[in-house]
């Protein structure tokens, strides 16, 4: 019976065929440890010589790292085992000996394991990121799909942005000029007015000159946007979006967070509701602390931490000046000079995973923000329409996937959080 590692479990004191690389060998003379792994799990197997085929236990004896192969053998049930289960090695079929495989397990500088991307994800802490990583994909869909939300998908290709030009990706779309979208954002709230509770999940191009260990050039957005809904109700999804994001992962990868060494004590700590800290608060918390800073700034990445280090949980930072936050983000109606937003700032240093706020819905008011900020009506005109012809108040957000699964994963940089990333200097592989 041909099965997966993942499968073993179901299949104790059963004989097996499973295919499989080889990770890592050791031997004792008259037992050959081979460690395997199949892309589903990992799993000790044991061969014993005087209970296995001359011709398997020679084959053994060649393998080397990365060799592939069928391996066939009994499931046995072992506590010591990571897993909880080993494999008594009965037959062993080479299928190719891997010759000088070029990550071996001594140090390798990064930029030479990001040369050998497409071979050092097969490592075991890279197949737990990108594991936790499918579970958070999967995680997003269930919660969306159990919430009556549906998925729309907006055009990656773009006329120009509603956001300015400077930070996007310029291609030619037959004789016009386009662009690698941004963001989703416009039109998901066009979505929105059709069919009420809508999200997107794509991948989304900034190109910034950034080498921080939060930025990548080509990253993947979930963007909602909910009609008939306010500020303080978005909050409560945002919230209850990344408690059940945590707790999925935590229910359902715990080996992988095991690899990690992921403190889950601190995940488990993820559950609604988030604190709150107005910018203003906030502004005035990083003086106290020596940071500078005034009124009208935006926060940097230390700025970021230094709040989130005052909570255990992630936190809303609230209410923003005007200016630098994006047009179509509504005033507050008591006071002018902020916006109803929120970022909202992962603990442990991660910074902000989420931004979202309430979309202007009066059409006087987005045509004066059009012209403040130079935009041209023609080019959206049909995002103006969106309150010219039933407006109603709504909200939206993104959140970036990539500085999620870092949080989550405890990993220090974005770039082993994507299969293959694309950073200011790396197109390859």
């Amino acid at each position: 019976m041909k099965i997966t590692i993942s499968q073993v479990g179901q299949h104790v004191e059963e004989t097996v065929t499973i295919g499989a690389w080889l990770y890592i060998k050791r031997s004792s003379g008259k037992i050959q440890f081979l460690q395997l792994r199949d892309g589903t799990g990992f799993i000790q197997g044991v061969m014993v010589k005087k209970e296995i085929d001359e011709e398997s236990w020679e084959a053994a004896k060649q393998i080397t790292q990365e060799s592939s192969l069928y391996v066939t053998g009994i499931v046995r049930q072992d506590d010591r085992a990571p897993s909880g289960y080993e494999l008594t090695i009965t037959k062993l079929e080479v299928i190719q000996v891997a010759q000088d495989y070029p990550i071996s397990p001594k140090e390798h500088g990064t930029e030479f394991l990001m040369d050998h991307r497409h071979l050092w994800i097969r490592s075991k802490r890279q197949h737990a990121i990108l594991k936790i990583r499918s579970e958070i994909i999967n995680a997003v869909y269930r919660f969306f799909d159990q919430n009556g939300f549906l998925k729309i998908d907006p055009p990656i290709l773009t006329p120009t942005s509603a956001e300015g030009t400077t930070n996007l990706f310029h291609t030619k779309y037959f004789d016009e000029d386009a662009f690698l979208s941004q963001s989703g954002q416009l039109y998901m709230e066009a979505a929105a007015m059709a069919l009420g509770k809508v999200y997107s999940f794509g991948p989304t191009f900034r190109a910034e000159k950034s080498k921080t260990r939060r930025h990548l050039i080509e990253f993947w957005m979930i963007e909602p946007e909910m009609a008939f809904m306010d500020h303080e109700e978005s909050l409560v999804v945002q919230e209850n979006f990344v408690t059940y994001i945590a707790q999925q992962v935590i229910e359902n990868c715990p080996l992988e967070l095991e690899v990690l060494e992921r403190d889950v004590e601190k995940l488990k700590n993820i559950q609604a509701p988030f604190p709150r800290i107005t910018y203003d608060e906030a502004i005035k918390l990083l003086q106290e602390k020596g940071h500078e800073i005034k009124w009208g700034d935006d926060f940097g990445a230390p700025d970021e931490t230094a709040i989130a280090d005052h909570f255990s949980k992630p936190v809303f930072i609230t209410h923003y000046p005007k200016d630098i936050k994006a047009f179509y983000m509504k005033p507050d109606p008591n006071r002018e000079d902020v916006v109803l937003c929120a970022d909202l700032i992962a603990p442990e240093g991660y910074g902000e995973i989420i931004g979202g706020s309430q979309r202007i819905d009066d059409p006087e008011l987005m045509a004066e923000r059009f012209s403040e900020h130079q935009l041209s009506p023609e080019t959206y005109k049909w995002y103006l329409d969106l309150r010219k012809y039933g407006t109603v108040p709504h909200s939206g957000f993104g959140l970036g996937l990539e500085r999620t699964v870092a949080w989550i994963t405890g990993t220090d940089h974005v770039r082993e959080t994507i299969p293959f990333p694309r950073l200011l200097n790396r197109l390859y592989p």
